[in-house]
């Protein structure tokens, strides 16, 4: 296990972080999640084109660059620091991942291709109106037809959901409970009987959608009933992948609220300088590394695919929404009376936090999940 990154890994992030920095400032963040869409095309288009992005952990044989998920960690971490908004985590982390653990090879030789290079964008749907990030909580139906097969019952809370070209469902044969009549089935969004509706929610700048479904036709990824187990895998490793994204902008968080204490005067001196914020600040800095530490030790995990993958992506997942949620309060406090205002950009990142707090399961869940795993 390496615990270190190598210089090419750490040039990566430096170039990386210096496209976020001029293609994502706060305010190009302001202007965005205020639209519909919720991203700028022509970004995507160069996160895609330029810095090919969305194939990072895709294998080479389907259009990929072959990398693996601390490459992939490290995107997410930069782009959790700059708040980008744009369909990744749905498209790279959720609906690639999803095809590359149940999908036959003949799939993942179609559909992987576009995904890589960004022509399409796609989406996971998994939670429904009940909230689980479980196969207990699946309740969509799917029916065999003569030529395929068609999906019935809503979906909630799905990640860039109203956008997406191609989605990946979980649905599971009528009167099957659990892991068992579990399938995942793949969906032209323009497909008929298929009714999506952005859903309002408090972090604008991550778009959640509900997609309800009545006969909608659909083609099975991977074999029939059989879903449980590559389904179990993709949300470990979308777990590791959020926790990446937490972790880097819990890291932004801290800086500027350090930032911001260095240079506003009080009494004839920072208020740095007062033990009260040098105590938040020495908690702050533990709470982010120790994030840090989990998600990177996770991320390791997944590229080994290491037996203890679930119990620490579970780990990383927790710790990472603790450590970014309570940065979150920190920082506006540090900021003082502005920091309770929107106009101050800290809120941004605090909303944020919220939403990846609960989003893919909250932390008591995780932790709950953890020690089920690590107790066998």
């Amino acid at each position: 296990m390496q615990f270190t990154f190598t210089e090419e890994q750490e040039e990566f992030r430096r170039y990386l972080r210096r496209f976020l920095d001029a293609k994502s400032p706060a305010v190009e963040v302001r202007r965005l999640m205020e639209t519909e869409d919720g991203y700028d095309p022509a970004v995507w288009r160069q996160l895609c084109t330029d810095l090919g992005l969305p194939a990072v952990q895709i294998p080479e044989t389907y259009g990929g660059q072959g990398f693996g998920f601390v490459e992939l960690g490290i995107a997410l971490e930069e782009m959790g620091r700059a708040l980008l908004c744009a369909p990744y985590f749905a498209s790279a982390v959720l609906a690639s991942n999803a095809i590359l653990n149940a999908g036959t090879e003949e799939q993942k030789r179609e559909l992987l291709p576009p995904l890589a290079a960004g022509e399409v964008v796609a989406t996971l749907a998994l939670a429904e109106e009940s909230g689980r990030w479980d196969s207990a909580g699946i309740a969509m139906t799917a029916t065999r037809t003569g030529s395929g097969y068609t999906l019935d019952g809503v979906k909630s809370f799905v990640l860039d959901g109203h956008t997406a070209g191609l989605i990946v469902v979980a649905a599971r044969r009528a009167g099957t409970v659990g892991d068992a009549g579990l399938s995942l089935f793949t969906v032209d969004a323009e497909a008929p009987g298929l009714n999506r509706r952005l859903l309002r929610s408090a972090d604008a700048t991550r778009k959640l959608a509900r997609l309800e479904f009545s006969g909608v036709p659909a083609g099975l990824l991977g074999k029939e009933g059989a879903a449980a187990a590559p389904l179990a895998k993709t949300l470990d490793q979308a777990a590791v992948c959020l926790a990446s994204e937490m972790v880097g902008g819990a890291e932004h968080l801290r800086e500027s609220a350090l930032e911001y204490v260095q240079m506003r005067m009080q009494f004839g001196r920072p208020i740095a300088s007062f033990q009260a914020i040098k105590h938040k600040s020495a908690e702050l800095l533990l709470d982010v590394e120790l994030a840090k530490s989990a998600a990177y030790y996770a991320a390791q995990a997944a590229d080994d695919d290491a037996d203890d993958l679930p119990a620490v992506a579970s780990l990383a997942k927790a710790c990472a929404a603790d450590a970014y949620t309570r940065t979150a309060i920190e920082a506006v406090q540090m900021h003082g009376g502005i920091g309770f205002t929107w106009d101050n950009d800290t809120h941004l990142w605090f909303k944020r936090a919220k939403s990846s707090e609960v989003f893919l399961g909250t932390p008591a869940y995780h932790r709950e999940l953890m020690m089920q795993r690590w107790n066998g």
